[in-house]
């Protein structure tokens, strides 16, 4: 086995994944919580705390204090917030990763909330959400999931808005940090070169948390409340339309994840996939067209993304959704899915020898699933899955009648982006 795992003594979850051939270590403190854990006084606290982790704590007052003992070690490390969870990594020298688990716990467990802090930090927030409504290639993800989401709080925007980020009163916010940065709601990842006294150095730092006895943070299972396709779009004079289609799955764990994320890579994943080669080798039609899979506890998304030229938009989708259309009533070759098998087999190999990955592999399967399987496990399950696999996910969830549509260009309503839309 390349992993353990157990727990400290206050209930945090732990996984060890050591490994030789690296002088390197990573490790990820992960949260189940994100935006679809938020209240209306908090839309945007999630990513908003993530912020504050790094603006100053009781023992490294100011953020340079933090950002110092890191750059001192050249050291890598971000941390990120999602729609149902919230990390924070470092990846340093083996020898030095005493210094990242003490200043991880410093930060997440001993931040100040500086009240002159936080009102700064709401700037650069407005200014982040900006730069994303203005970038259409970064917007189009938040307007799909608006659209496909649409009243439900996963419809809603990771960083909230302006006004939202503005109005939150420290109090909330403080609050809503308490609430869900506890041990029950965590799972710590260590990977690469590891010291023999790490459970140690854990128990000494985040076991020192007092747990709160409740349950994992909860949230508002969505339903079929993304069973009907929407529209959603922005307008900008633009050349090239960003536009993407999403298509309701599963949630994670799902037995259909594997051939799912088979066909993905089959239809948009690499250079040789299908509509790589039509829509842009044999058409010119556009720069990048992909796909993806990605999964909720309660639900997934199967997309199709590309960055168009508007003057050709209708050959173009139609070039698209006839290769959807194609694969939902044909399914693929023997030969395209004995080639995306290897293809998952090579990428994962790739990502695990990179520590900051691998505590990645196996934090969320800690964090959502409850069990955790080894890579080896993993890939038994895509190469179990059959020619009549692919084609009954493919049939099952390509259904027009429930794709969402995003759109970013030169719209002025849409009924003009409903015209694009497969008989």
């Amino acid at each position: 086995m390349s992993f353990t795992q157990s727990n400290l003594k206050n209930g945090a979850k732990v996984v060890f994944a050591p490994f030789s051939g690296t002088d390197a270590a990573a490790i990820l403190v992960a949260f189940q919580v994100g935006s679809r854990n938020e209240t209306d006084n908090v839309w945007g606290g999630s990513h908003f705390v993530e912020h504050l982790m790094f603006k100053g704590t009781t023992r490294r007052p100011q953020t340079v204090d933090i950002s110092k003992e890191l750059d001192r070690y050249g050291a890598q490390y971000n941390a990120y917030t999602g729609k149902d969870l919230t990390g924070y990594w470092v990846k340093i020298a083996g020898e030095q990763l005493p210094v990242a688990i003490d200043l991880l716990n410093d930060m997440i467990f001993h931040s100040v909330f500086n009240a002159e802090e936080m009102e700064r930090e709401k700037n650069v927030i407005v200014e982040e959400i900006k730069m994303y409504e203005e970038n259409p290639i970064m917007h189009i993800e938040d307007l799909l999931e608006e659209a496909m989401f649409d009243g439900h709080i996963l419809g809603k925007n990771i960083a909230g808005t302006a006004e939202s980020v503005k109005g939150m009163k420290r109090d909330d916010v403080m609050a809503y940090h308490a609430s869900h940065y506890r041990p029950e709601n965590m799972v710590i990842v260590a990977s690469g070169k590891l010291p023999n006294d790490i459970l140690d150095q854990l128990e000494k730092t985040f076991g020192t948390v007092a747990p709160s006895g409740s349950a994992r943070s909860a949230f508002g299972v969505i339903g079929d409340q993304a069973n009907v396709g929407r529209i959603r779009y922005q307008h900008k004079d633009l050349e090239q339309i960003q536009l993407s289609l999403g298509f309701p799955t599963v949630g994670r764990g799902h037995a259909d994840e594997a051939p799912l994320k088979l066909l993905s890579s089959i239809l948009g994943g690499t250079m040789s996939s299908r509509l790589f080669v039509e829509v842009r080798e044999r058409r010119g039609l556009c720069y990048t067209v992909r796909t993806g899979v990605e999964g909720y506890q309660d639900i997934g998304m199967f997309t199709v993304r590309a960055g168009l030229d508007a003057t050709r938009l209708q050959e173009a989708m139609k070039v698209i959704t006839d290769e959807l259309r194609k694969v939902a009533t044909d399914g693929v070759t023997p030969d395209e899915l004995a080639m995306v098998k290897e293809n998952v087999r090579g990428g994962l190999s790739l990502s695990l020898e990179d520590s900051a990955d691998r505590a990645e592999f196996y934090g969320r399967q800690a964090l959502f699933l409850g069990t955790i399987e080894e890579p080896a496990e993993r890939l038994k399950k895509f190469d179990a899955v059959t020619l009549e696999d692919i084609a009954r996910v493919a049939k099952q969830y390509l259904r027009f009648d429930r794709m969402s549509l995003a759109a970013i260009g030169p719209f002025k309503s849409e009924d003009e982006l409903k015209s694009l839309l497969p008989s």
